[in-house]
């Protein structure tokens, strides 16, 4: 399991396991519980780099970035982008 440190969100942390390029499980620590259970259910089963681009940019409010945003950032630190 990954684990990825977020940065200006509620969530404090992205749990995450990647298989053959295959999101298998996310979970995040903190956030808004609905929110995030929605994501990763959503995401899980999904190609790593189609979720990227699908979750990349997304913001919450006036802050500069998301916990699906963070996502994402987990996503390409783990591809090594």
């Amino acid at each position: 399991m990954e684990k990825f440190k977020t940065s200006g969100v509620c969530a404090r942390e992205i749990d995450f396991e990647v298989e053959d390029n295959i999101i298998k499980k996310v979970k995040f620590v903190g956030g808004c519980a609905g929110n995030t259970q929605g994501v990763s259910r959503l995401i899980e089963g999904m190609d790593v780099d189609d979720a990227i681009n699908r979750l990349s940019g997304v913001r919450c409010g006036a802050r500069e970035t998301s916990c699906p945003d963070q996502l994402a950032q987990a996503l390409k630190e783990y591809k090594g982008q």
